[in-house]
């Protein structure tokens, strides 16, 4: 009944994040189904990855591929069928794998049972209704009349969780205790203890931090999610909730077991990511200011505002004492791939050195490891697009597998798909033919994957000592093993006590002379000081 110890081994877990409807089709209809993810368990498992992740999967109308939920209880007929789901978590656990769900806690889809019947009843409080015309709020379609507050999309209305601070001039403010409220946080306990029961290991928690509304701080969004993680521990020992909040330093300290850095939060709309990844190309939020990012190979950029953002919430998890890890994604659903504009494959390397030496938990999406790229040209599907530069289409692309053999990681020729189109560009990688060549960047990933999981020095928990966050971006894990990273194109230097006598681990592109060590272009090195 699936993996459900991963909350003991987040420490040196490593996620892979799966987009349902684009990684594997196995009944040809021409999407992505539960069945075509566990054929290519084995794969997953060559690789190394420990937990993976999938975006939503519940039944939905996918106004917002997913994210606009019809039945939390119900898999999407497009995918399967709940026993595809608890089988699929049965395989993963043979393996080893845990597997975690999208959990769109904040929101229902228009069409749910819930909002159908709260639009018809002026007493149904599970959602946030207003008896007059106010800002941000929709008409109701159903007998009640009246307008409903959205989260996202209008077709997405809010859950109500409450307000911190309620407003007798805004009757809609219901204070975080009112019956509504309460509803909702039990619907959520019961969401996730029926998947738990069909070997889930955990939720992924779509919109973590804006569950109740205008809270000052997040004291109330905390505490909601301080009391969900304790009944998690008592009730479900083992399991895991991860947050999409975007500011590990908060929200770990609120309840969850970890929180990515992503392209929002933090007080500074996602900059520790965006310093590290952002390349210009691909998804764009008009928001944004224009810098260049450490990952470039004009080797303009510089990791620094990750790096404080990394030791702010590192700090931060210390002190509560609950325990939890940062997350660092190479990509996801929402946000452009590595592969992306001018940055190729090969200078992803760097990049991906990075994410499986950290020390947070990384977070590979799908197609990263074999160098898929974003692809500026995708038609705008269910929902992708949220600018005149953000369309989240091109990063939610079809895996490509290509030939493989019989013998191979699942079937051979995958079938067509009718989602999204997949990458026409000469020479786009395949995992078939990555698999066949040795030095592909599919076999890079998976020689980091090992060696995260075999030297201890590359836990969550082992100390770090930052050396430089320009070119090279050079760092120690636990005291002894030096990882210098440049992915920029002209070759760089740094000084580094006993690189001479160093150990190579891996390396590529990488001269040690006495106390220096030399990178070409887009180069790496990961030395074990003490050999």
């Amino acid at each position: 009944m699936g993996v459900t110890d991963l909350a003991g081994r987040l420490d040196r877990a490593v996620l892979y994040q799966i987009y349902p409807q684009s990684f594997a089709d196995a009944d040809g209809d021409g999407v992505g189904d539960l069945r075509g993810i566990a054929g290519r368990l084995d794969y997953l498992a060559w690789l190394g990855v420990d937990a993976l992740w999938l975006s939503p999967c519940f039944a939905s109308p996918f106004a917002d591929a997913g994210y606009d939920v019809a039945d939390f209880l119900r898999v999407a007929p497009r995918y399967g069928t709940n026993d595809d789901l608890a089988a699929l978590a049965d395989e993963a656990a043979r393996r080893g794998i845990a597997v975690l769900l999208d959990l769109v806690a904040g929101h229902t889809s228009d069409q749910h049972p819930w909002f159908r019947a709260a639009a018809d009843d002026p007493a149904d409080d599970r959602y946030v209704w207003s008896s007059t015309p106010a800002d941000g709020f929709q008409p109701g379609p159903g007998r009640r009349g009246g307008y409903y507050l959205p989260n996202f999309f209008p077709v997405q209305p809010a859950l109500n969780f409450g307000y911190a601070r309620p407003d007798p001039a805004q009757p809609w403010r219901q204070p975080v205790d009112a019956p509504g409220p309460r509803a909702n946080r039990a619907a959520l306990r019961e969401i996730m203890a029926f998947w738990f029961d069909r070997g889930v290991a955990g939720f992924r928690v779509d919109m973590a931090g804006s569950l109740v509304k205008d809270d000052p701080g997040l004291v109330e969004t905390g505490r909601l999610w301080r009391g969900m993680r304790d009944w998690v521990d008592a009730a479900h020992p083992g399991r895991v909730l991860v947050a999409e909040w975007g500011d590990p330093r908060v929200s770990v300290p609120a309840g969850f077991h970890a929180d990515f850095f992503l392209q929002f939060g933090g007080g500074n709309e996602g900059l520790a990511l965006r310093s590290l990844w952002n390349n210009g190309a691909g998804t764009v939020d008009e928001v944004w200011e224009d810098r260049h990012a450490w990952a470039d190979a004009a080797g303009l950029g510089d990791a620094a505002p990750f790096v404080a953002a990394w030791r702010e919430a590192d700090a931060a998890i210390t002190a509560s004492g609950r325990g939890g890890v940062t997350g660092l994604p190479t990509s996801n659903h929402d946000f452009t791939r590595l592969v992306a504009g001018d940055r190729d494959a090969e200078q992803a390397r760097a990049a991906l050195v990075l994410a499986l030496t950290w020390p947070s938990m990384p977070s590979i999406y799908y197609g990263d490891e074999i160098g898929m790229r974003y692809l500026p040209d995708a038609p705008t599907t269910e929902g992708s697009r949220l600018g005149p530069r953000y369309d989240r289409a091109g990063s939610r692309t079809p895996m490509p597998w290509g030939g493989l053999t019989a013998d191979g990681f699942g079937p051979g020729v995958p079938h067509d798909s009718r989602y999204l189109p997949q990458d026409p560009a000469p020479g786009a990688p395949t995992v078939a033919g990555a698999v066949a060549d040795p030095g592909s960047l599919l076999h890079h990933v998976r020689g980091l994957i090992a060696l995260r999981h075999a030297d201890r020095r590359l836990d969550v928990g082992s100390p770090v000592r930052v050396l430089s966050t320009r070119y090279p971006f050079a760092y120690l894990r636990g005291g002894t093993l030096a990882v210098l990273l440049n992915p920029g194109r002209a070759p760089v230097s740094a000084e580094l006590t006993g690189a001479g006598r160093a150990a190579v681990v891996l390396a590529r592109g990488c001269r040690a002379e006495g106390d220096a060590v030399h990178l070409d272009g887009h180069g790496y090195a990961v030395l074990d000081l003490v050999r």
